[in-house]
């Protein structure tokens, strides 16, 4: 088996607010990875006294444990469980219902010798490649389907599309957020490889365009982890003047993180 984990933030004086892992358990018949992107709230108060990479680390954390140590568990009742986990840890000191709280992204994928599970919530994506070669996206895309007038940062917080009907889903303080999530599950003989990646790594494919989703999975196959983050920087220093208008992005730099895992 090989895995391998790239995250590297988008400023190098900013903390990343990512988190990545990868659980092999001793008993060497299966594993999860676990990748989170957490949401950079716009400027003013989140009702909460700490900071995001606590809030994705915590989550993080909680996420890996749960997905080893409760393989019977559906991922979602995995999510919902870590969520209300991670709340209990600051619901003392904090406004856990402010619209800015902390909150993250979510992609979860657990394989046994039988089966993969997998779970998505909001922007970021998993790749899922079949023995055959064939690459599928599994993507919850209801933040693309909002207008683009909505997604300024501070547009969707206050014009009430997150985590609301109508809008898309993070994970932050409700654990019920966790039924909203894409689920499903593929028998293991169907499944080769897993990439998961935050919407800063995605960029390659959803904003700049230099191949489909399968051709990503094969720069990593090829080149590493690395080579696709080292080369969305270059993509985005090259549009730093926004020549390219059509992509809409809210920063020029984004964290960007890669777990890779052949099974």
């Amino acid at each position: 088996m090989r895995t391998e984990l790239v995250s590297e933030p988008g400023l190098a004086d900013h903390p990343n607010e990512d988190f990545a892992s990868v659980a092999l358990p001793a008993s060497g018949q299966g594993g999860s990875l676990v990748v989170l992107d957490g949401v950079t709230p716009p400027r003013g108060s989140t009702g909460c006294l700490h900071s995001v990479p606590w809030f994705t680390a915590r989550l993080g954390g909680a996420l890996t444990e749960l997905t080893v140590s409760l393989a019977d568990v559906p991922l979602s009742d995995v999510l919902s469980r870590a969520i209300a986990r991670t709340s209990a840890a600051h619901a003392a000191t904090c406004d856990l219902s402010h619209p800015r709280t902390p909150q993250a992204t979510v992609v979860l994928a657990r394989w046994s010798p039988d089966l993969v599970e997998y779970l998505v919530l909001s922007d970021s994506a998993l790749l899922v490649e079949a023995p055959a070669g064939t690459v599928t996206a599994v993507l919850d895309d209801r933040l693309a389907r909002l207008p683009r007038s909505a997604l300024a940062t501070d547009a969707i917080v206050d014009a009430g599309f997150r985590n609301k009907e109508g809008g898309f889903f993070t994970a932050a303080a409700d654990p019920a957020v966790a039924a909203r999530a894409v689920t499903g599950a593929l028998p293991r003989a169907e499944v080769r490889t897993l990439a998961a990646l935050t919407d800063g790594a995605a960029r390659w494919v959803e904003k700049f365009r230099e191949g489909d989703w399968a051709d990503c999975l094969a720069l990593v196959r090829k080149q590493g982890a690395q080579a696709l983050v080292d080369r969305v920087r270059e993509l985005e220093h090259g549009d730093a003047a926004g020549a390219r208008e059509f992509l809409g992005r809210s920063k020029t730099h984004d964290d960007a993180t890669v777990v890779y895992a052949e099974l």
